[in-house]
């Protein structure tokens, strides 16, 4: 139990992180950052901020794609395409599917903790599993970070190509999803997935850290 605690701490980590970052807020935050790229094709700040929040809540939302395929524009003009509609709807089945299984694992992890913490002899387990949990989510977001910084390009391609069909995330740079959301939103997404997760792995390290028990070896 105590290594199913230290293996699940990195995964509830970046999935909690990645659940911050799908905010509103943090669409606003990055748009509303001085030197954000422009919409070349004319869409405002403003305009980016009212369309991204709503294309974001159709991943976390209960509707089918009907929910983007009735996005316009003022001239009534469809926003989205055949094939970006498409890939929202597969970007859909991970993000729930992920979310999912995160809170199955978090239910299973508190239920483990729960029984480790209830005997003095095995509390020592939960800490340790929670400082080594903690430590290996900072090695792992350090090589991530390392990776996407210094290969972005590599990174990006390298994630699409785990979850999604070769060849259904590629568009131009006219498409809306490009327009709404440019590689530069996910590079700084990425980064703030990483922050909040390193943020996340130090505080779990210094509770678990803070009081050291008398049965610990």
């Amino acid at each position: 139990m105590a290594w199913c605690v230290t293996l699940s701490t990195p995964v509830l980590l970046v999935m909690l992180s990645v659940r911050l970052v799908m905010t509103p807020l943090f669409i606003q935050l990055v748009y509303n950052r001085p030197g954000f790229p422009a919409d070349f094709y004319g869409l405002t700040t403003q305009e980016r901020i009212r369309y991204a929040p709503r294309t974001l809540e159709y991943l976390l939302n209960a509707e089918d794609i009907t929910f983007l395929s009735n996005m316009r524009f003022p001239d009534g003009q469809s926003m989205f395409n055949a094939r970006e509609l498409h890939h929202m709807q597969d970007v859909k089945w991970v993000t729930q599917v992920a979310f999912a299984l995160a809170v199955g694992l978090a239910v299973v992890v508190a239920v483990m903790a729960a029984a480790l913490v209830r005997s003095k002899q095995t509390r020592p387990l939960l800490r340790r599993a929670l400082l080594r949990g903690s430590l290996f989510t900072l090695a792992m977001i350090f090589a991530i970070v390392v990776v996407a910084v210094f290969n972005w390009n590599f990174f990006f391609n390298t994630f699409h190509q785990l979850f999604f069909e070769s060849g259904t995330w590629r568009f131009e740079y006219s498409d809306m999803l490009i327009r709404l959301f440019p590689e530069q939103f996910w590079f700084e997404a990425a980064l703030a997935t990483g922050s909040l997760t390193v943020i996340g792995a130090g505080l779990v390290y210094i509770l678990a850290g803070r009081r050291k028990s008398e049965y610990d070896i």
